[in-house]
């Protein structure tokens, strides 16, 4: 700005003139600094003819200290267009039978545009959940459909398994609560059923827990049926994206629109 003041700026704080006596002296010296240099100069050029800075005399080796984790530029958000939901969504008149997962552990890998998410179910611990998943997936009921809530305060999750989106939808059956926690902890990882005040309105939309979470006991809680094994970052780098404002059906989706892709298991 025009008003800062600067070093110098008063007669009282210019510098002072020097004596030509010393004027003389001071060419002398500085005469013989410039020889002195440039006989260094001339000692050390060549001296490394490998690299392009040898008439320096500074060494080209690599630094022995090689950057830390710790100074890596922070990972990014890399995700594609959402496509649209599924404008047609499958109907079934009835679960599959808990059979069907064998009481077994599943591989399961989701793919979104944000990123793969691969899961560990436990059929042995959540038999009609597991096989209404599994059932679902082989079906394509997930294929294109988006992850439509995301909490941020108090509960971390990331809501998906609707092909509407809205929050609403469903596999047009519904079957009761399995493997809930008395304790209604919910760790990072977690995946778990979605459900109304109804304990036997499971269906197809689950949640996944990014974060340590407590959930509220009262109905029966929360169906867990399974563990994330990889792909926690993307969920928490959707997360770190925040939510938006409640929509018309009380969704908050995430600002970071994540969709599902493809789900299969074996």
């Amino acid at each position: 700005m025009s008003n800062t003041r600067r070093p110098g700026g008063s007669s009282s704080q210019r510098p002072r003139s020097t004596p030509p006596a010393t004027q003389a002296v001071v060419a002398v010296v500085a005469l013989l600094c410039v020889v002195a240099v440039t006989a260094i100069g001339l000692a050390l050029r060549g001296s490394d003819s490998t690299t392009s800075t040898a008439s320096t005399g500074i060494s080209t080796a690599p630094s022995s200290t090689a950057p830390t984790s710790a100074s890596a530029p922070p990972s990014t958000m890399h995700c594609t267009t959402a496509p649209p939901p599924n404008s047609k969504p499958q109907t079934f008149a009835s679960a599959p039978s808990a059979a069907l997962s064998e009481h077994a552990t599943w591989d399961a890998l989701i793919v979104t545009n944000c990123g793969d998410i691969r899961m560990k179910l436990d059929g042995r611990a959540a038999p009609q959940t597991v096989s209404s998943f599994v059932f679902l997936a082989r079906k394509g009921f997930f294929d294109d459909s988006p992850c439509q809530r995301l909490t941020t305060s108090g509960i971390y999750v990331l809501q998906c398994g609707d092909p509407t989106g809205t929050g609403t939808g469903g596999p047009g059956y519904g079957f009761g609560i399995e493997n809930a926690p008395a304790s209604g902890d919910y760790p990072a990882g977690t995946i778990a059923m979605a459900r109304t005040n109804d304990p036997n309105s499971n269906g197809s939309q689950f949640f996944l827990v990014y974060k340590d979470s407590k959930l509220p006991t009262d109905g029966g809680g929360y169906s867990i049926f399974g563990t994330v094994k990889s792909g926690l970052d993307v969920l928490t780098k959707v997360a770190a994206s925040g939510a938006a404002a409640a929509d018309a059906t009380g969704n908050t989706p995430p600002n970071t629109p994540i969709n599902i892709t493809s789900v299969t298991v074996k």
